[in-house]
């Protein structure tokens, strides 16, 4: 992938991240009763977290001092 094609991969799941956080908080919020459903939320959130990590890995190249 280029560098611009990251860059908006990386837009996409930094949107989804926090569209998870807050659909994750109105069901808290609302005493949603359904468990399964914030916990599916909160591992599909962890996964996006890190593919955002690895795309910011990609991006940003580790310069040894």
């Amino acid at each position: 992938m280029t560098e611009q094609e990251l860059n908006k991969r990386l837009a996409n799941l930094r949107t989804e991240h926090r569209d998870l956080d807050a659909a994750i908080a109105a069901l808290s919020s609302a005493g949603a009763s359904d468990q399964l459903q914030i916990a599916r939320l909160k591992k599909r959130k962890l996964r996006i977290r890190d593919q955002i990590a690895i795309i910011e890995d990609n991006l940003l190249p580790d310069i040894i001092a």
